[in-house]
C-alpha cells in the first residue's frame, strides 16, 4: 500500500525568504495537491544564532500571498505540534543517545583552536582530506580515542562537547534521487557531522531527519545545496533503523544568474535591478529596506507561474498555467538537472500576459487605487476606458496610472523630437482647423474623432500621417501612446480641444 503523500517546507528564519524558496515550497505544493496530500510548513530554527526577528512572519505572509495554504505546520498547528524546531528540543536527545549506544555516535570534546590544528597538520602532510573523520578522529578528543574512564569524568565535570555521526568506513551510500537518478558516495569522503551542539540544540543534520520520521514526511524535495548533505541523511535513517520508512528525495536545480554564471544571489539581483524577495524586506540589523516582488507590482499568478518554469517543464508548448493547471500537470520527473537562468524579462513577460487577461473592471481598481492617492476623482466607467486602452502597454499594475496620467494631468511640456522635425506651419493649419470642427460636437467618439480629421486634412490636401504626431504631442505630450483617436474620445470635446489650441500657442513653428 502507497502511504499518503506528506511534504514539508522547512525554511530558517535567518533572514527574509528567498525567492527560491518559494520555488522549493510550489513544488512541495503542488505533488501535495495533485495527490490529495499534506502541505507542512515546519520553522528549522535549530541554530539560534542566526536568528531573525520578523523572519518566520515573512515566511509565512510570503506564502499566504502566493497562493500556497498550508495544511497543518506552524501557523495552523496540527498532529505533530509543535512544528518550529527550538519547541521540539526535548524530543531529539532520545534519538541521538540510541546513535550514542549503538556505536553510530561519540562525544567530541575538541575546541575550535584543537579543530583548526588538526586541519593545518593534515594539510602540510599533503592529506587533500582535512575533514573531522574517519581519517582523524583517533588524533582527536573524543569517546573514541579516550578511554572509557576519561569520556565519564570530561562528561560529569561539565566539559563542553558536541556529538558527532560515526561514519562507518568502506561503505556505499546510494541516494535515489527522483530527479537526479542514483547518486552513489563512498563513505570514506564523509566527515563526522555534529549532530547535537554544545548547547544541546540538534544540528539540521539530525533534527530534519527526526522530524521528517515522526511527521511521516513521504518525500524531501529541496534546494540541489542539500544534496552533499543527503548520504548522511541516509546513514541516518539507516543508523536510527527507520531504513523502511525513509522519505523519498528530489533535489531541485540551482537559480542562477540571468546570463547563467553562477548561482543567483541578493547581490546580483540588486546589481540588475530586481527583486531577490517575495515581499519588501526591512533587515532589522541594518535597516536596509530590500523591494519585494509584491510591492514592485507583480501578481502573485504571475510569479507562481515563472517560477514553476525555474527547472520544471509541462513537455508542451503550453506557457499560461493556473494554479489548477499546474498541479494537474506538475510531475518531479520533468524537473531538470540543470541549473535555470533567472531571466526577469520573462518574470516581466508573464506578467503582462495575466495583465493583459483580467478584465477591464478588474483593472480598474489598480487605476483607481493610484487615482485615490493622487487625490484625483474619476468615475468607474472612465477607468475601465483608460485601462482597456493601456492593458496591452503595461507591465505593472502601476503602470496604467504611470503611463496614463496624461489623461488626468494636461501635459506641460512636449516631445522635443516630435516639434522639432514635425510642428510646421502646415502642422499648425490642420490642427487649427480641427480644433475649430471637434469643437462644434457636444461629445466625441474615437470615430467621429478620426472622420473630422480625415475630413480636415482631405480639405487642406494634407496627408493624415503627416499629423497623427502633431496632434498626439499637442494632446499627450509624449511621442506614442494608445490609440489616440480613443483618447481624445477619453478626454472630450472640451478638454481635447483645450489641449490642442494650448500646444498651439506654447509650441514655436519649426
Amino acid at each position: 500500500m502507497t502511504k499518503p503523500v506528506r511534504v514539508r517546507f522547512a525554511p530558517s528564519p535567518t533572514g527574509a525568504l528567498h525567492i527560491g524558496g518559494i520555488r522549493t515550497a510550489l513544488y512541495n505544493y503542488l505533488l501535495a495537491r495533485q495527490t490529495g496530500g499534506t502541505m507542512i510548513l515546519r520553522i528549522e530554527d535549530t541554530d539560534q544564532n542566526r536568528f531573525v526577528p520578523g523572519a518566520e512572519e515573512f515566511i509565512i505572509e510570503s506564502l499566504k500571498w502566493v497562493g500556497i495554504a498550508i495544511d497543518e505546520g506552524q501557523s495552523v498547528g496540527g498532529p505533530y505540534a509543535p512544528y518550529r524546531q527550538s519547541e521540539r528540543k526535548h524530543l531529539y536527545k532520545k534519538y541521538v543517545d540510541q546513535l550514542i549506544a549503538s556505536a553510530k555516535a561519540y562525544y567530541a570534546f575538541d575546541s575550535e583552536g584543537e579543530i583548526e590544528a588538526m586541519r593545518i597538520r593534515l594539510k602540510a602532510e599533503g592529506n587533500d582530506n582535512q575533514q573531522y573523520g574517519i581519517h582523524s578522529r583517533l588524533s582527536m578528543r573524543n569517546s573514541l580515542s579516550l578511554s572509557e574512564a576519561e569520556t565519564t569524568q570530561l562528561l560529569e565535570s561539565g566539559a563542553p562537547y558536541v556529538i558527532r555521526a560515526k561514519i562507518e568506513s568502506g561503505h556505499q551510500v546510494v541516494v535515489n534521487d527522483l530527479t537526479r537518478g542514483s547518486v552513489t558516495v563512498q563513505s570514506d569522503t564523509l566527515d563526522d557531522k555534529v549532530l547535537m551542539k554544545s548547547d544541546g540544540m540538534p544540528t539540521y543534520h539530525l533534527a530534519n531527519v527526526v522530524d521528517d520520521y515522526l511527521m511521516k514526511i513521504s518525500h524531501v524535495i529541496r534546494g540541489e545545496e542539500w544534496l552533499p548533505s543527503a548520504p548522511l541523511h541516509v546513514l541516518l535513517y539507516q543508523y536510527l533503523g527507520w531504513q523502511n520508512e525513509m522519505p523519498e528525495f528530489a533535489h531541485l536545480p540551482l537559480l542562477l544568474k540571468p546570463d547563467g554564471n553562477g548561482k543567483l544571489s541578493k547581490r546580483d539581483a540588486d546589481k540588475m535591478g530586481f527583486p531577490i524577495f517575495p515581499l519588501t524586506w526591512k533587515d532589522p540589523h541594518t535597516g536596509e529596506v530590500a523591494t519585494g516582488y509584491r510591492e514592485a507590482g507583480y501578481l502573485p499568478q504571475a510569479l507562481i507561474n515563472f517560477l514553476a518554469f525555474l527547472g520544471w517543464n509541462p513537455g508542451t508548448e503550453q506557457e499560461i498555467f493556473s494554479m489548477t493547471q499546474l498541479i494537474d500537470s506538475f510531475a518531479i520527473q520533468r524537473i531538470g538537472k540543470a541549473g535555470a537562468k533567472f531571466d526577469i524579462q520573462k518574470a516581466q513577460w508573464f506578467n503582462q500576459q495575466y495583465l493583459r487577461g483580467k478584465s477591464n473592471e478588474e483593472l480598474a481598481i489598480y487605476l483607481m487605487d493610484s487615482l485615490s492617492k493622487e487625490n484625483i476623482n474619476c468615475s468607474n466607467a472612465v477607468a475601465e476606458k483608460i485601462c482597456g486602452l493601456l492593458k496591452d502597454r503595461v507591465t505593472f499594475p502601476q503602470d496604467f496610472w504611470l503611463q496614463g496620467k496624461f489623461f488626468f494631468k494636461a501635459p506641460t511640456s512636449y516631445d522635443e523630437q516630435v516639434t522639432n522635425k514635425k510642428w510646421t506651419q502646415e502642422a499648425v493649419t490642420v490642427l487649427t482647423q480641427y480644433a475649430n470642427q471637434i469643437k462644434k460636437s457636444d461629445t466625441i467618439t474615437a470615430d467621429v474623432a478620426k472622420s473630422i480629421l480625415e475630413k480636415v486634412t482631405s480639405e487642406l490636401n494634407v496627408g493624415t500621417g503627416k499629423i497623427l504626431q502633431p496632434l498626439r504631442v499637442s494632446i499627450t505630450g509624449g511621442a506614442s501612446g494608445p490609440d489616440l483617436m480613443a483618447t481624445i474620445e477619453v478626454l472630450g470635446v472640451e478638454e481635447a480641444t483645450k489641449r490642442i489650441e494650448h500646444a498651439l500657442k506654447t509650441i514655436p513653428i519649426k
